[in-house]
Parts: C-alpha cells; structure tokens; sequence
C-alpha cells in the first residue's frame, strides 16, 4: 500500500492533470513541465519589453506638448519684458529677481514727479514741452496716495534760465544737460529742482510719458471705464476735428463710458478751446482732471486679475511702457512699488488741482512781459508761500500738518519773548502759528480757546500735552483773531 501511494505521487508529479491549476502554471512559466527535446526558443517572447518604454516616452512627449504653449508664451513674455526693461530701466534688468525699498519709505512718504509730452508726434509744435505735469504723494504707512496736477502754464522762475512757464523747465534741462545732486539728470531734474524750489516738495522719482504710451496702455488692458459727471447736463462736447475719424475730438454724454486707447488719448487733450464746446467750465483743469480720473481707471484695470493673468495684454502692456516710457525707477524699486499700489484702493486716492484744493482757488492769471497768458500764486508773483502750505498738508503724514489749525499765540505774562519762544515750539511740532501778540491781561496759568467747534481734534489733543487741560469754548478773542482756530494765553506756568 505505501509503495503503491508513492507510484501516485510521482505521477502526479511530473504529468499535470487538465484542471485550472496545472493551466495556470503553465500559462504563468511557460518552460516549467517542458523536456530540453520539447523546448524551443521563442524570440518574441524573450526580447527586451521595448514597448513599454517607447508608451512612456509617447506620454513624456504628450506632456511636454501640452505645456509647450504655455512655455512658449512664458518665453516670449520673458523677452518682451527683459528687452522693454532694458529700455525703460537703462539695461538693468537683474533687479526683477529682488525688492528694494523706494527712497522715502522710511519717513513714510514717497513723492514721484510725472511728465507726459507729445515727443512721439514729430509733426507737432512744441511736442517737447511737458503739457501734463503731475505729482503722486504716496503714504506708504496708511495706504493712501495724493494726485496734484500742476498747470503746464504756471509761471515760474526756472533755476538758471529765469521767469518761464514750467512746462519749458524740461526742454531747458535736455538743452543745457542739466546735472546737479540730488536731482535726475536732464530735463527731468531740471522740472524736479524747479517744482521744489517753487512747490515746495521733494520728488523721489520721475516717469516721463508721451501720449503714445497712455493711449497703446488703455488698449493693451482691453479699455478703461470712467463716469463723466460735466458742470453742463449734456455732458463733454468738443467739436476739435479729429483727423483719425473726421468726427469731433470728445462727445461724450454724463454717466459712464467704455473708452478705447484712441479716445481717452482725445479725452485727456480735450480743453473745450473750440467754438460750440460745452462741459469744459474750467479749460485746462478740465482737461487735467479728466486726466487723473483716467489714470486712475487704467491703474484700477491694470491691476485687475483679468490683466494680470491674460499673456496677451501683459504682453501689449510691455510694448507700450517699453516703447514710450522713461523713469529712474530700478527696477527692483518698481517691483515694490507694485506691491505698495495693489493695497491702495482708488477710493483711498484724492485728486486735486492748484485750481480747487477743498473748495479754494490758488491761482491767479497773468500776462507776462512776453504777452503770454500765465497763471501766478493768488497771493501774488512768486509768492509761493500759501501753496507750499497747502500743498504740505496734503502730503505730510503727521496728523496735525494734516488738520492745518490756524494758531495764535499772546503773552499772558510780564516776561517778553514768551509767545515767540512759544510759537517755534508749535511749529517744531508741526503746527502753524498764524499770530502772535500780548494778552489783554496776565494770568498764573495757560489756557487753551478752542475756536474750532471740534473739527481739529489732533491738534487740541496736542496742546493739551503742552499747555495741559484748562480749555475754554467761550471766545473773548473772536473779534481780533476771526479765523484762529486756537488762541493760546502763555500764563506764568510756562515761563
């Protein structure tokens, strides 16, 4: 019996039977149950899976032509941009890879002088001549920025050539190789050093435009959206020929309006000089108020994911700053002044002009010894002195040169010269003293008059550091001093 068992199992050892276990071995190892008689070479079957690896190359391949385009477009963009920067930003192109902080960051404030000409119209006169004059204040602390337009026919004195109108500071620069420190070099230092010595403000940086590059801007972006809000009820009408279309140079109703490069180039040459204009109440500040609004529609549009993201109009965006734009902005610089501008909503920018700051009027106009028509100070020729006011509280980042409180200061004591060592310590602290005088009687301790109905809170909140907390409303004073916003008696306590 045993040895019987052991025949079986040696038979079924070495002959497998026809069920699904035998077949599976032998589909799995096809040489296991074959004699060296019965064996044949199968080369198909031994020959290197080169299938395998021709199907993941094919899909590598496929991968990499899917993201061709999209590497294509990446490139073309890259040299675009590098050869438009290298116009722009004179060859420096090394500084996209880092962030540098701008120049008056650190007190807060950076200041940029913008300039558009029409140098790229070789036909026309004057093409030179900075028409669009214009300062951005950036306060970098509370996300707010400050536009003024200055008027291309203020007359001012040039340093180095005298009495001109200020749009004529740039072509003297770029004749005469303007180059002083502190200033660019050129006719763009030359504006620069003439708006400080006139205005009063130190500009950080300069940008100069040519028309082209604002109208090919507006396109590139896909047009820019404003609201046209006219002193008259039919809105902006200036019959002007423009010889592109044959039509008038603006017509546009009140309310809002999708405008293409071509017309808001028009829109912000338009004065309304022509007969039959309407809607141009204010000439040339229309026209640079028409164009602050319209910089401030392509920043907000600019900016916008649907510029961002679009190759197509970062690329026409390149071109037309490339082609048109020139600045002392590194370009390093640039990259964080992106970065400060996208958190500043336009809501957070205010717009002037010399013409209307809050409601007042700066200007004056004049006719000069040549027989041009200028515009000059209010207060007088050359006198300056209220502007650089003004024009310092708009941009100052201390809230008390902001509220701008009209002060005066009496000596209520028996000690001479206290009001005036008083006056240079209101001042040193940024506030402006507008008198100073003998109080009508002397007293032991100071008092504050507040005159300001609560509208300068900043300010009181200061004096009562210095003069302490005994404050009056009533105001024995109002009849002298009408305008004082705060009238201060320097009792003996300060002596």
């Amino acid at each position: 019996m045993r040895k019987k068992s052991s025949k079986k199992l040696a038979m079924d050892a070495t002959v497998p039977s026809r069920g699904y276990v035998g077949v599976s071995r032998r589909d799995s190892f096809p040489d296991v149950g074959r004699t060296l008689s019965t064996y044949r070479y199968d080369a198909f079957q031994h020959k290197p899976a080169k299938k395998l690896k021709k199907r993941r190359w094919t899909k590598k391949k496929i991968g990499i032509l899917i993201a061709l385009p999209f590497i294509l477009v990446g490139l073309w963009l890259g040299i675009k941009f590098a050869y438009n920067a290298s116009k722009i930003f004179n060859g420096n192109l090394f500084g996209i890879f880092t962030t540098t902080k701008l120049k008056g960051e650190d007190q807060g404030r950076v200041n940029i002088l913008m300039a558009g000409n029409s140098a790229d119209d070789v036909g026309h006169n004057g093409a030179t001549l900075t028409d669009s004059i214009m300062i951005v204040s950036i306060d970098t602390v509370h996300n707010t920025a400050v536009m003024l337009s200055v008027p291309r026919d203020l007359y001012v004195n040039i340093p180095g050539y005298g009495h001109a109108k200020i749009n004529e500071a740039y072509v003297d620069g770029e004749r005469g190789d303007f180059s002083e420190s502190g200033y660019a070099k050129g006719g763009m230092g030359l504006l620069q050093k003439t708006i400080y010595e006139s205005l009063g403000i130190k500009t950080h940086y300069y940008a100069l435009v040519n028309y082209t590059a604002f109208k090919d801007a507006v396109d590139a972006v896909g047009g820019i959206d404003v609201t046209i809000n006219s002193s008259n009820s039919r809105g902006l009408y200036d019959p002007s020929k423009d010889w592109s279309t044959g039509g008038p140079l603006v017509n546009l109703s009140n309310g809002t309006h999708h405008l293409t490069g071509h017309q808001a180039l028009n829109l912000s040459r338009a004065r309304g000089d022509a007969y039959g204009s309407y809607g141009f109440a204010n000439s040339d500040f229309t026209r640079t108020s028409n164009q602050r609004m319209m910089l401030l529609a392509l920043k907000k549009k600019a900016l916008s994911g649907g510029t961002l993201a679009n190759p197509a109009k970062l690329s026409s965006l390149a071109d037309a700053l490339g082609k048109n734009v020139r600045t002392d902005f590194q370009i390093s610089e640039l990259r964080r002044l992106y970065d400060i501008m996208k958190h500043i909503n336009n809501g957070n920018i205010k717009s002037y002009g010399l013409n209307d700051i809050n409601g007042t009027n700066y200007l004056a106009s004049y006719r000069n010894s040549r027989g041009q028509s200028t515009l000059i100070p209010a207060a007088g020729l050359d006198n300056f002195t209220q502007i650089q006011q003004v024009i310092r509280r708009l941009t100052s980042n201390n809230p008390l040169v902001r509220e701008d409180a009209m002060i005066v200061v009496l000596n209520a004591t028996d000690t001479n010269g206290v009001a005036s060592e008083n006056q240079s310590l209101l001042i040193s602290r940024g506030m402006s003293v507008t008198n100073i005088a003998d109080a009508s009687s002397t007293q032991a301790t100071s008092q504050i008059i507040d005159a300001s109905s609560g509208k300068k809170p900043k300010t009181l909140a200061a004096l009562e550091k210095i003069y302490g907390n005994n404050v009056l409303t009533s105001n024995p004073y109002a009849s002298r001093y009408p305008d004082a916003d705060f009238i201060i008696l320097v009792g003996q306590d300060k002596v």
